[in-house]
């Protein structure tokens, strides 16, 4: 399954609430940074801020997301605030594709255990395209 993943400038849940309501759709999950192991010790201004959130909607729509915190890497630009996010079925998929799209790029979570427990890795392919690889452990 191939999921769009957007992230906003600190206003992903007034976004994705209007997505919601526009789409027809629910919010199925939704984490914020100061929840994660390390949330203790963010900035006060971040601890609320959008960590992940998903959103399921009729007709195949599936929108997951968070917020831009300076920690990512990169300034946030309108525009280019998307990756393409994958799903494979077991930790060895997730590990060959990782491998063979990331040939050549710049890895910038390499594939491991996740904070929320899943199987889960994060580069940038040699073409410039932000990539996430998430494993859900059933």
């Amino acid at each position: 399954m191939l999921v769009t993943y957007v992230t906003f400038n600190g206003n992903t849940e007034e976004v994705f609430n209007f997505y919601s309501a526009a789409l027809g759709g629910k919010i199925t999950s939704l984490q914020r940074f100061g929840d994660s192991p390390n949330g203790g010790q963010m900035a006060e201004a971040d601890k609320n801020k959008i960590m992940h959130i998903a959103l399921e909607a009729p007709h195949g729509v599936r929108l997951m997301g968070n917020d831009h915190l300076d920690f990512m890497g990169e300034s946030f630009i309108a525009g280019n605030n998307f990756s393409l996010s994958l799903h494979p079925d077991s930790e060895e998929l997730s590990d060959k594709l990782f491998n063979n799209l990331s040939a050549g790029g710049k890895v910038v979570v390499p594939m491991s255990k996740a904070p929320w427990g899943d199987y889960f890795g994060m580069f940038i392919d040699k073409f410039g395209m932000k990539w996430m690889i998430n494993h859900q452990n059933k």
